[in-house]
């Protein structure tokens, strides 16, 4: 009896550690998409984006703007924020695992969970930033309930295909959307209003464009789905949870991602010439499986981001390395909110007034500035509480009991 005892002590504190090393190497992936996702929403946060092209051009940093923005499109533009969709499929799958565990009702805490990030995204959407996402996550999570049974191969393949829909999609939706005001239009209304000091002209204008944005970009539903089914089968193949037992299918993945990604980016090369050498192949059915086909690059390379990192992770000592993201990661949604508001106050009207005139110096100053600031504040916070400040809002009015968020060995401090 003392045996078994010692043994049951042993494998739970095996299980706890266990679940610890997989929320930390899933955390510190959550953190460092959320490092490229800040400096993608940067551009529109500081005015930069909403700029045309003469006034861009005119900027004294106009080569160097260049150069940075040429980077951010081959590197980090899309690629940053499928890293972090990626993870929110997965935590469908994670939700699923605990859930069975502990015996819970897991389809009815999901939706609610999703109602409240919902409400969340709303709020941060219409009254503070236009480009939130989250409003879109908890949409589109609601339609991952019918696929919580799905084969592995379901997921995969609807996943690929989803992601890679919108243009085949688009003659068909688009007449469909109500008459839209081109970006140009939109976007010089937005910048002579959050230049301005006007608190009731920013607030119209960014519910304004909020609401634009949502129909313009109807395609990120599909973006969305995509990359949260193919995170869901990450998630239930475990891969994450036990990274040190899936390497040679990380590896696997990690390859042919790049591989992936290299072809897309030599058909975006060379697909204008083809077509013009051979007219015959330029016809709208080959345009849009070409445009289709396209979609794969950021996708693989933002695939191949995270498993490569996840590889590195299992390295000895470069998890303590790269544990640094994990804070960060922990309190993702706490950040990634508090970003839209420091940045509203640094370069909007109704803060400092900084606004675009620096061109994408400013950005990348700030973009440093602000990282620095929440990785110490988030080790910080997390030293003293269980959750970040809104992650503990999220999980209250989930679970409709207020949980514990300070830690007791610090509450004598």
């Amino acid at each position: 009896m003392l045996h078994s005892s010692v043994s049951m002590d042993t494998g739970e504190r095996h299980d706890t550690h266990r679940l610890a090393q997989r929320h930390t190497v899933i955390d510190a992936l959550r953190g460092f998409a959320l490092v490229g996702v800040w400096m993608v929403n940067l551009r529109s946060l500081s005015l930069y984006e909403m700029l045309d092209a003469q006034q861009k051009a005119g900027l004294p940093s106009s080569t160097f703007d260049g150069f940075v923005l040429d980077a951010m499109t081959a590197l980090v533009d899309i690629k940053f924020i499928t890293i972090f969709s990626l993870l929110f499929g997965l935590g469908f799958a994670l939700q699923l695992e605990r859930a069975q565990v502990r015996g819970a009702d897991v389809m009815r805490r999901y939706v609610r969970r999703l109602l409240v990030l919902l409400a969340i995204g709303a709020v941060h959407a219409w009254f503070v930033w236009w480009g939130d996402i989250l409003f879109t996550y908890a949409l589109v999570g609601l339609l991952m309930i019918p696929f919580r049974h799905a084969s592995s191969r379901t997921l995969i393949v609807t996943g690929l295909i989803v992601a890679m829909l919108p243009p085949l999609l688009t003659p068909v939706i688009r007449p469909l959307l109500p008459a839209l005001a081109s970006q140009a239009d939109i976007y010089a209304r937005a910048l002579d209003a959050f230049a301005g000091t006007s608190w009731a002209d920013t607030l119209t204008t960014n519910m304004a464009m909020s609401n634009w944005a949502r129909l313009s970009n109807w395609a990120l539903v599909c973006f969305v789905l995509g990359r949260f089914l193919l995170g869901y089968w990450a998630g239930r193949a475990g891969l994450l949870q036990s990274p040190d037992q899936h390497r040679p299918l990380l590896l696997r993945i990690l390859i042919g991602a790049l591989f992936t990604w290299l072809l897309a980016t030599v058909l975006s090369k060379i697909q204008a010439p083809m077509r013009t050498t051979w007219p015959a192949i330029d016809v709208e059915a080959v345009r849009i499986a070409i445009r289709m086909l396209l979609r794969a690059a950021p996708l693989a390379l933002g695939i191949a981001y995270a498993t490569g990192f996840v590889l590195m992770f299992c390295r000895p000592g470069w998890n303590r390395r790269l544990g640094v993201f994990a804070p960060l990661g922990r309190m993702a949604l706490t950040n990634y909110l508090t970003q839209s508001l420091l940045a509203i106050g640094l370069f909007y009207g109704i803060g400092l007034g900084l606004g675009a005139p620096h061109g994408l110096v400013g950005l990348l100053l700030a973009w440093v500035a602000v990282l620095a600031l929440q990785l110490w504040w988030s080790r910080w916070w997390l030293d003293r509480f269980h959750y970040g400040p809104v992650e503990w809002i999220w999980r209250w009015c989930t679970n409709g009991q207020r949980p514990t968020l300070r830690r007791r060995d610090r509450a004598a401090d």
